[in-house]
């Protein structure tokens, strides 16, 4: 029976290594969500809880709180402000974390509804009095001047005054 058990004390004890090597390089990805970073996280405390090890709830809180992208950091830094870490327990952390990420979404939402809706915008690459810049730019159609009739909102060639005729030599 020692042989038999001593074996597996050997087999339990590199496997905590590894665990805890897994443990060590967790971080969060960027694009990950919040509840997809926990489960990867509680996956490997699990795994090493049950193969004997003591993964206390402030360690795998610190780990996270250590891990979170940057776009994290100032609600990192409110958490650890107004909250003591050795008390808080990993749900409360995660609800927390998920509220804030729901608003990161929310406010990201909103930032590209205003930027795709403008009025008499419109695109051209180049254009008289436009600079020598690269790429295409966007202006407002509104304040461009026609050189022949010199009114607002219509480029030379597509103005209305425009006699129709062609010049022959």
């Amino acid at each position: 029976m020692k042989k038999k058990f001593a074996g597996n004390a050997r087999v339990k004890r590199s496997l905590l290594q590894a665990l805890g090597r897994d443990f060590e390089v967790l971080e969060m990805k960027v694009g990950e969500t919040i509840t997809e970073y926990f489960a990867r996280v509680m996956n490997v405390a699990t795994k090493m809880r049950s193969n004997g090890e003591d993964m206390k709830e402030v360690t795998i809180v610190e780990k996270i709180l250590r891990t979170l992208t940057e776009k994290f950091n100032y609600v990192v830094v409110s958490i650890e402000e107004s909250k003591d870490i050795d008390r808080l327990t990993i749900d409360e952390l995660q609800s927390s974390l998920v509220v804030h990420e729901q608003k990161f979404i929310k406010s990201s939402g909103e930032e590209q509804a205003l930027t795709v809706r403008s009025d008499n915008v419109e695109t051209r690459g180049r254009g008289r009095g436009r600079g020598r810049g690269r790429g295409r730019q966007i202006f407002n159609r509104a304040t461009i001047e026609c050189f022949k009739c010199h009114k607002l909102g219509h480029y030379q060639y597509e103005c209305p005054s425009l006699d129709k005729e062609v010049n022959y030599a």
